[in-house]
């Protein structure tokens, strides 16, 4: 009964995330719409760009919404591991576009600033205020789940990102209004891109380091290599390798060198490390290969 009452429960939860994530392409859409008609009509490249990344939104949303589900598959013979890297591959996807928005705002920016246009501060505020408040709503419907999820992480950043840009387009929309301040359209869209390729860096470091399985920046090899040494009957550990298999899951591979007179103990050795590997590293899924001697000593070009 217990196990049925839980199964039901990570269910629920799963419908509801993906029921925030339908809101949020929904809403998402319709501030882009209106950003993009807003910025066509008052010929602000601040709303465009905001446009744009709104629009970028959306996909991002989509993406993490299709890769959300295909993560849930079942693992199978072809894909051992399952699915848990598809929101990886989507998280990387939203911020490589992201990068190019960002880039592509920065040149767009630069050629008005030595081009600079009229622009209707009215139709640029009340836009601008329909944006805030959509992103806002978005950002809160997100929340929860981007702190546990690298991929709806990224779509949150960039909700959020788009929601310090709303206030930036705002406050430029009130200046351009009352002051005739055109440039400041300019240096507010360069702001914005800005703004994105700051933040957008450490995610898609963080992203490809994972993808390029990378050992885990919270993890020494040698800490763990040693601490593997402690365990009674262990003489050796070499071949080590530990890397992420999502963000979630560590994997460790290492041949372990025994005594030939302990050849009897193995299992209770293989279940030492494995607890020690789960209890001080947060690593619980490990493949370990037991030798009696050091594979140097059997191959010609020597191991890892």
């Amino acid at each position: 009964m217990a196990h049925s009452h839980d199964h039901g429960h990570h269910h629920h939860g799963e419908d509801q995330t993906i029921g925030r994530l339908w809101i949020s392409i929904i809403l998402n859409f319709i501030i882009t719409a209106a950003e993009f008609i807003g910025g066509l009509i008052s010929g602000s490249l601040a709303l465009l760009s905001d446009a744009l990344h709104n629009l970028n939104d959306t996909t991002s949303l989509g993406i993490s919404l299709v890769a959300r589900k295909i993560s849930k598959k079942e693992a199978n013979r072809d894909k051992t591991f399952g699915y848990k890297r598809a929101e990886i591959i989507g998280a990387f996807i939203n911020l490589i576009t992201l990068v190019i928005i960002a880039l592509f705002l920065i040149k767009e920016g630069v050629e008005r600033f030595y081009n600079p246009q009229p622009i209707d501060g009215m139709v640029m505020f009340i836009v601008a205020i329909i944006g805030l408040l959509g992103n806002v709503i978005t950002a809160i419907l997100l929340y929860r789940d981007s702190t546990e999820n690298l991929n709806l992480r990224s779509a949150y950043i960039h909700i959020l990102s788009d929601a310090f840009s709303s206030v930036g387009v705002i406050i430029a929309g009130l200046l351009i209004l009352w002051y005739k301040l055109y440039i400041i359209d300019t240096i507010l869209t360069l702001i914005i891109a800005g703004y994105i390729l700051w933040h957008s860096y450490y995610m898609l470091r963080q992203t490809i380091n994972i993808l390029m399985e990378s050992t885990p920046a919270n993890i020494e090899i040698p800490s763990v290599q040693q601490a593997m040494a402690t365990v009674n009957g262990v003489l050796d550990i070499h071949h080590l390798h530990v890397w992420r298999l999502d963000e979630k899951n560590i994997l460790l591979e290492s041949h372990v060198v025994i005594d030939g007179e302990n050849i009897g103990q193995m299992e209770s050795i293989k279940s030492a490390l494995k607890g020690l590997l789960a209890k001080n590293f947060d690593i619980h899924h490990s493949t370990l290969e037991f030798e009696l001697e050091p594979c140097e000593e059997h191959h010609e070009s020597p191991c890892n």
